[in-house]
């Protein structure tokens, strides 16, 4: 026969097992919109971009996971995001293209969606816009420091520089542009920009010359934006939401599901984990900009 300290135990045990279970598939209060990690039942996937695109990994993973999952009948893209790496932003574009041949993508523009954010929100099936959201800026930069002057003047310091052909060192921070070079690279930022130009007229069947002729870099708000053709309603994550619900047939109050990567780093793996392998994931994961990006420049 059991001891009564046994059966104590087990109570304890099962108590905290259901307490485990139930702060773990229930959404926080606090959440935006009460977004859950559990999935049953019909659902509206949520995608965050926040910050530089400059890894497109993490987002494409989940878009992916989304699109696959037949739980899920439509996906909220939520982008505040001043733009990035022109690769970055071409790969989740084509990811979210990919999802919208499935299920509708709805693009919910937070205080930013430009450039390479505005790029990933064209290829939406709607894109809602917050009045004084801050979007546009089509056009590509490339940032190139000159320290030339420093090294020799201010630190007594020469660079001998071996290539093999005049290009390889172009926009070298230690030595000035020449001709050809900044007619080389130049040749690489507009073929950047007619592909984003291309990708717009494309994915938001806007004739090309008309998104040329707004595609100077500069900047438009959210209203400005839906009075151009670059957006398509006003409003916020809500309104969003309700839009690919109904898009995709869902009714009442929908569910909310956003995919958690099992590999994000956690205080537990930090503490029992590989040493060396979260250092590795750290590192692999951390990356310098690339040179061409679409992105806001100020």
């Amino acid at each position: 026969m059991a001891r009564k300290s046994d059966w104590i135990i087990g109570l304890v045990l099962a108590f905290f097992g259901i307490g485990f279970v139930f702060v773990l598939f229930t959404p926080s209060e606090n959440s935006e919109n009460s977004i859950t990690s559990f999935s049953i039942g019909e659902k509206i996937g949520v995608v965050k971009i926040i910050g530089g695109i400059f890894n497109s990994e993490p987002i494409n993973k989940q878009i992916n996971k989304l699109r696959k999952d037949k739980s899920i009948k439509a996906i909220v893209v939520r982008i505040d995001s001043p733009g990035g790496g022109v690769g970055a932003s071409q790969e989740i574009y084509t990811e979210v293209l990919k999802a919208k041949e499935i299920k509708p993508v709805v693009i919910s523009m937070g205080s930013v969606a430009a450039s390479g954010g505005y790029y990933v929100a064209s290829a939406g099936t709607k894109i809602v816009a917050n009045p004084g959201t801050i979007t546009g800026s089509i056009g590509v930069i490339a940032e190139f420091p000159y320290t030339e002057k420093f090294w020799d003047e201010k630190l007594n310091i020469k660079f001998n520089v071996l290539k093999s052909g005049k290009y390889k060192d172009s926009g070298s921070p230690v030595r000035q542009f020449t001709k050809d070079d900044s007619l080389a690279l130049q040749g690489l930022i507009m073929d950047s920009y007619e592909q984003f130009v291309e990708a717009i007229s494309t994915s938001r069947k806007m004739p090309v010359d008309t998104v040329y002729s707004y595609a100077n870099g500069g900047v438009f708000t959210g209203r400005q934006a839906l009075a151009l053709g670059f957006v398509d309603e006003l409003g916020n994550f809500e309104d969003a939401v309700k839009i690919a619900a109904e898009l995709s047939g869902i009714s009442g109050e929908p569910t909310l599901y956003e995919y958690k990567d099992e590999e994000e780093l956690s205080l537990w793996n930090l503490l029992t984990g590989d040493a060396s392998v979260l250092i590795n994931r750290i590192l692999t994961k951390t990356e310098l900009n690339p040179v061409l990006q679409y992105k806001l420049s100020f």
